[in-house]
């Protein structure tokens, strides 16, 4: 068998790196993703070597994509795992990620950008008005039955161990800092489109609607470090206007975390922890009582990245 020239470099050889962003915004009490190409992907581009850094590439290419300008930028994770894109003759592709948050803006004319709601891609994740019917009519029976199909006994109890502890049955709390794992989880046992790609079975799909390559599995990720975050970070002022009343704070932290929170041990913790202040203004839209108006107290912001904010997650 002759042996390829070492010089020689192929399309398996290759490794392409691209940059994608999990823009981040809270409207009305619910949470919104950019998205492009028919609200199928995630705003991405190419890292190229012209650019002075990830952060900058990243930029270029959501400013380019989308007219809008990033805010608050963090890294959140790189992936590069074979055999995720759906295509297994393409290159080897590097995903470098990064969770921003922004407000939403009108789209500029012309831009392939859109907001979208992330329960779309996500349904099981919004417990807000109660556990989603979905678990229990749906998702529950194919994960046991996917279970039971494992050839030995103690993989058929480890694959119910994985569900039960990642969607909360049998008893269990519903964590949801575990928005990764259970899209994993939902991968693995081929009951989401992008497992099936190709494969057929598409009948077996739990509903949420797909994404490009591995772009709901990043979207996944930076719900899940968002959520994590928002209970000992302020990060969730980024995604608030410069005044606003408790009850959209409020509703803001429930649209992330995709439950309700406490409201007395809300608003108290809010008070405690100083984290913001009045502003002397009333809410001019709201119905009943007025609400005043409070702004983010930016002097205690270092200070509370070190502190922490914990917030009042309901239980029930």
């Amino acid at each position: 068998m002759s042996k390829r020239p070492q010089n020689t470099v192929t399309a398996l050889d290759a490794i392409t790196a691209d940059l994608v962003a999990v823009l981040v915004a809270v409207t009305e009490g619910h949470p919104r993703i950019m998205t492009i190409g028919n609200a199928g992907a995630l705003p991405s581009g190419p890292f190229q070597f012209a650019h002075r850094s990830l952060q900058t590439g990243l930029r270029a290419w959501v400013e380019a994509q989308t007219g809008h300008p990033l805010g608050y930028v963090e890294q959140l994770y790189t992936f590069a795992d074979l055999g995720r894109t759906g295509d297994p003759g393409a290159a080897h592709r590097i995903s470098i990620s990064y969770l921003g948050l922004t407000r939403e803006e009108l789209i500029r004319e012309g831009s392939e950008a859109q907001w979208s709601s992330w329960y779309d891609y996500f349904p099981w994740e919004d417990h807000r008005a109660g556990t989603p019917a979905m678990i229990a009519k749906i998702i529950t029976p194919k994960l046991r039955a996917w279970a039971r199909s494992a050839d030995e006994q103690a993989l058929q109890k480890q694959r119910w161990q994985r569900a039960v502890i990642t969607f909360g049955l049998d008893g269990r709390d519903w964590n949801e800092e575990l928005a990764l794992q259970r899209y994993e989880l939902l991968y693995e046992a081929s009951l989401i489109p992008e497992s099936v790609r190709g494969k057929g079975g598409r009948d077996q799909v739990v509903a949420g609607r797909a994404m490009t390559a591995d772009h709901r599995r990043i979207l996944a990720t930076g719900i899940a470090r968002l959520r994590a975050k928002i209970k000992y970070r302020p990060v969730v002022f980024e995604l608030m206007p410069a005044e606003f009343t408790l009850l959209q704070l409020q509703r803001s932290v429930e649209a992330l975390a995709g439950r309700l929170v406490h409201k007395q041990n809300f608003r108290r913790l809010i008070e405690q922890q100083e984290l913001v202040e009045e502003t002397g203004a009333i809410a001019a839209d709201t119905i009943g009582r007025p609400a005043k108006l409070f702004r983010f107290r930016q002097g205690l912001l270092a200070e509370r990245a070190v502190v922490g904010t914990k917030l009042p997650l309901s239980r029930s």
